[in-house]
């Protein structure tokens, strides 16, 4: 919906080769949230994901006056820069392994109780683990169904697979965090 709203401002100012900045502004604004939620999903730690976010409207910028409607609708060819990015990430992160000080950051922070914070953190590690345990396919479709918020029919679009095939394997995975979880509550 938001992006037919965007397109005849895209489309119309892209092809003309003009300037793209309000085009731009226009995306960034209406996805950014998404975006970011889906990176967040995949990454684990904020700061990262704001990074990673910057990286794909950077992209996504540079590329914009090349996008076609013709070739993939704007929401899906976002969500596949971010996946991209998020892959280039892992790739370059299983080259250079070093200590993440975000976890201390935040308990300094004083921000929340420290009773809170660790409660949060076990919440957060035990939802880690079990995320762990699904495969990397299985954890991109959770990261865009829940923090992309997208429809099944738009991650079928964004992965390539049918809108069946990911109903299948967002159940499968749903079941297996539960079993590894428990419940919602037990988190």
């Amino acid at each position: 919906m938001q992006e037919r709203a965007l397109l005849p401002l895209i489309h119309g100012r892209v092809q003309e080769k003009t300037e793209t900045e309000p085009e731009f502004t226009a995306v960034f604004e209406t996805y950014y949230k998404r975006i970011f939620n889906y990176i967040a999903y995949r990454v684990n730690c904020r700061y990262t994901a704001e990074d990673l976010a910057s990286q794909v409207f950077e992209k996504t910028l540079s590329k914009l006056p090349g996008y076609s409607p013709e070739r993939a609708p704007l929401e899906v060819w976002l969500f596949a820069i971010a996946r991209n990015v998020v892959n280039d990430y892992y790739r370059s992160r299983a080259r250079h392994r070093f200590f993440s000080l975000d976890a201390i950051r935040e308990l300094v922070s004083g921000k929340k109780e420290p009773e809170d914070l660790i409660l949060e953190g076990e919440r957060s590690d035990r939802l880690k683990l079990a995320l762990d345990t699904l495969s990397e396919k299985e954890r991109n479709i959770i990261a865009l169904k829940f923090g992309a918020d997208l429809k099944n029919t738009e991650i079928a679009l964004v992965t390539g697979m049918t809108e069946s095939n990911v109903g299948v394997i967002l159940y499968r995975s749903m079941r297996k965090l539960k079993s590894e979880i428990g419940s919602v509550e037990g988190l």
